[in-house]
């Protein structure tokens, strides 16, 4: 069975050509190369331009190819991603049917639900696609809907978003100003204050903040934060000591907002659900791809742009981290961007948008924006856009925004100014002009009927139903982000004793600081969260052990040392190994220091725990617990070349998987169109010339059938009218008559052979056109995820080179209430 055209690979089928007379041609696929939205795209038209419709194809075929989808939807339209319906029943149709629209029409719902799903049958059918491909779409990724500050779909968790960013962020200058500016504007947004970088004091108060605390590779939350205002960890802004620039007392009231924030009602909503983790909305835990829409319909406009600003800092710092790629990795869609990226103003949004624009191609991370108005974004964002999708505008100033841009892009396919002007104002519903830089003129193409019914935007009520009916979405909302598998990252730190002291209504069997000789190091874990009044400070005894690691290995490519910190097992009784089971350490080191905070109270020793000697042998078994049990577990695809690195997790690898096979796919694909282009351009080219040929044989017979017309009419009449039946010149026009009826039949033979010639070559564009199709199904076939097998690859440390640099007794703090329950600390 052969493929349709529009299936081939790394190509979006968007819709059909329109020819001049408007006329539209599904028969006449319009194919996009996946490749050139590296360098973005912009959707430009008015309301009922079919704006919405072009990004839902555009999404879909993304999701066809395996690239994952990351979309912004501030109406409501996008969720209609997950209404797929592969066997086009209208009981699939019916929960989503606006049934007052469907009573203007004169119809009852059910009614309605056969009308729309006949509807959609023939519509795909028209466009040359069938159930099979709704499947297809269905079964490439897993799509959700997720909705910051709400449960309607998957609520997001964004009170993390002022965790410390990544070490490989941290040393980069920019990234680490941009991340700072994100997150500080975002906040500052969502209280309603101006976020100016030059004259805002609380700007640059927030910023000097997160700036000191993310050096330090510190997180903080939004509790921490109001008390960082109120003793920040600077003494001077500027030159300013910080009480001349910003004065205690004016701290407290910007305080006082945050913890207004804090304590609304709405507010906790922000801090439930998934993790904003840009590698978890694009990628599930197994690595496939996926199709996150966040809808923001429900929030004002507050809201949103805290919830944007602080997604483009997210997927910004992601881009940052991201191997450079000439294939599209991933695309984030904005379905309306009026208000993030103006010409004049600078929202937090325009700054992280304006550098995705800039730098987001190297990564392979493909950026489409869409409004009515083209006024309404800045000249540097569509300066950095590739290919501009335009459809009805709304004014004649938009249009002349949009000429002027097509004519900045200029192009030897691109008609006049005046023609552009024509044929801007005359598109109609669902046709867009297609300009592309990385081809030489622009099409005029009609958008191609979806494969997901548009039922419009999306109350709360509708997305809960979708969150209970749609199989992706079922479930429980996982609260946290991947678990590494390798063995070396680290994992949630486990209460070394949890039932020590959690005795309800008695009191805290504690001593104070025990007295140890000075061979044995103390460590004391700095609270990050301070005791309430009648609360007490208590600290629990645990096993420290930092050690570097060795690893190395030629075939899978691995040399590379890593530091791990574990924490053991100080329980009394002591175990005959405290490392046995011992888990890392998430505890910074910057924050191990060598006093315990005032006033604290101490969980009494075991008392082996007090002698050196011990501490020696714990040395020893440290170095042979992590040999035994540390080794790295790696994954590795040979035929790809690909070994997991150390602390990825196997989902995250086979999305790397997914786009090398990609890479190498648009590689041979590549390389089979520069084999192939010349060779069918030569036979194309000498088609036209046979066909010309032709054509001219076939005027040449014309001419010379009409010329043996009228000698062989002078002959008769001659012969009928002369005054002698064989005179002369009668026997010369006979003569004549005959050389031209041999004319015509040579001219006749002409043609038979240009048409044979015609034929040949066309039998050999044709046979070299299967070759080339037959070449692409084969790289369909080999690049396919299914015939790349993965196999785990065991790297133990090196012994000789395992170097146990530290065990020390570490303190660890806990909070203590009236009642003897413990609260962690740390």
């Amino acid at each position: 069975m052969s493929v349709p055209v529009f299936e081939k690979l790394g190509v979006f089928y968007l819709g059909g050509r329109v020819d001049d007379a408007g006329k539209v041609h599904p028969d006449q696929p319009v194919l996009y190369d996946a490749k050139d939205l590296t360098t973005h795209a912009v959707v430009l038209g008015m309301t009922g331009s079919g704006k919405t419709g072009l990004g839902v194809a555009m999404i879909e075929e993304a999701i066809l190819d395996g690239v994952p989808v990351l979309a912004i939807d501030p109406k409501g339209d996008l969720a209609n991603l997950l209404l797929s319906f592969p066997e086009l029943r209208p009981e699939d149709f019916r929960p989503w049917v606006d049934e007052g629209d469907a009573l203007r029409q004169g119809k009852d719902p059910d009614e309605q639900a056969r009308f729309l799903a006949e509807l959609w049958r023939k519509g795909l059918a028209e466009w040359g696609q069938g159930p099979q491909r709704i499947e297809a779409y269905r079964g490439a990724a897993e799509r959700a809907v997720y909705t910051p500050g709400s449960d309607a779909g998957r609520p997001l968790a964004l009170l993390r978003s002022l965790d410390a960013p990544a070490p490989a962020l941290r040393v980069d200058p920019e990234a680490m100003r941009d991340r700072v500016a994100g997150a500080v504007g975002g906040l500052l947004s969502l209280l309603g204050l101006e976020a100016d970088p030059v004259r805002s004091r609380e700007t640059l108060l927030l910023t000097c903040i997160l700036d000191e605390v993310w050096k330090q590779g510190r997180s903080v939350d939004l509790p921490g934060l109001i008390r960082l205002v109120q003793e920040p960890p600077v003494e001077r802004i500027g030159v300013f000591d910080l009480e001349s620039f910003y004065p205690q007392a004016e701290r407290f009231e910007l305080a006082m907002q945050l913890n207004a924030l804090l304590a609304s009602p709405g507010f906790a909503a922000w801090g439930r659900g998934e993790p904003l983790d840009i590698a978890s909305l694009l990628f599930t835990a197994e690595g496939r791809p996926k199709l996150s829409v966040l809808s923001i319909a429900h929030l004002d406009e507050r809201e949103r742009m805290f919830f944007v600003t602080l997604l483009m800092n997210e997927l910004l710092a992601w881009s940052r981290t991201q191997p450079g790629t000439r294939t599209l990795r991933a695309l984030f869609y904005m379905d309306e961007v009026y208000g993030y990226l103006p010409p004049v103003a600078n929202p937090p949004s325009k700054r992280p948008l304006l550098t995705l624009l800039k730098q987001a191609r190297a990564s392979g991370l493909g950026l489409v924006l869409a409004t009515q108005n083209p006024v309404d974004l800045d000249y540097k964002a569509l300066s950095n856009i590739g290919t501009w999708m335009l459809g009805r505008l709304q004014t004649e100033r938009d249009k002349a925004r949009v000429l002027d841009g097509l004519e900045s892009i200029g192009g030897p396919g691109l008609p006049s100014r005046a023609e552009l002007d024509t044929l801007l104002s005359s598109l109609d519903s669902r046709v867009f002009l297609m300009r592309n830089v990385h081809e030489d003129v622009p099409v005029l193409m009609h958008v191609r009927w979806v494969l997901n019914y548009l039922a419009g935007p999306m109350t709360k009520a509708q997305l809960r139903r979708l969150k209970e009916t749609e199989p992706a979405m079922a479930g429980p909302v996982a609260e946290s982000k991947r678990t590494s598998t390798t063995g070396a990252d680290p994992a949630p730190l486990s209460d070394p004793a949890p039932d020590v002291v959690s005795v309800a209504g008695g009191p805290v069997e504690a001593e104070l600081a025990p007295v140890l000789p000075p061979t044995i190091p103390q460590l004391f874990v700095a609270p990050v969260i301070p005791c309430v009044a009648g609360h007490t400070l208590l600290y629990r005894p645990a096993l420290a052990g930092r050690a570097a690691l060795h690893y190395a290995n030629a075939r899978a490519g691995i040399d590379q040392w890593i530091d791990i910190a574990v924490v053991g097992n100080l329980r009394d009784p002591l175990p005959s190994d405290p490392w046995e089971g011992a888990e890392n350490l998430e505890v910074d080191r910057q924050r191990w220091l060598e006093e315990p905070s005032r006033g604290a109270r101490f969980v009494e020793l075991p008392s082996r725990a007090r002698d050196p000697k011990t501490f020696s042998r714990w040395a020893k078994m440290l170095k042979t617990a992590l040999y035994r049990d540390r080794p790295l577990r790696l994954l590795r695809c040979s035929p790809l070349k690909l070994t997991s690195r150390p602390g990825e997790d196997e989902g995250a690898f086979r999305a790397r998987m997914r786009e090398r096979i990609r890479e190498e796919r648009d590689l041979k694909i590549e390389k089979l169109r520069r084999k192939y282009a010349p060779k069918l351009e030569r036979l194309r080219e000498r088609i036209r010339s046979a066909e010309e040929r032709v054509e001219r044989e076939r005027e040449q017979l014309g001419q010379q059938k009409m010329s043996t017309a009228i000698n062989v009419g002078a002959t008769v009449l001659g012969a009928l009218f002369g005054r002698k039946l064989r005179s002369t010149a009668n026997v010369t026009r006979a003569g004549t008559a005959m050389r031209a009826a041999g004319r015509v039949s040579k001219e006749k033979a002409d043609i038979s052979r240009a048409e044979e010639r015609l034929q040949a070559l066309q039998a050999k564009l044709d046979a070299l056109g299967h070759e080339f199709e037959e070449g692409l199904e084969a790289v369909r076939e080999r690049f396919s995820e299914e015939e790349f097998d993965v196999e785990e690859v065991k790297v133990s440390p090196r012994k000789g080179d395992l170097d146990v640099v530290e065990v020390a007794l570490l303190w660890l703090p806990y909070c203590i209430g009236r009642d003897g329950t413990a609260d962690r600390a740390f």
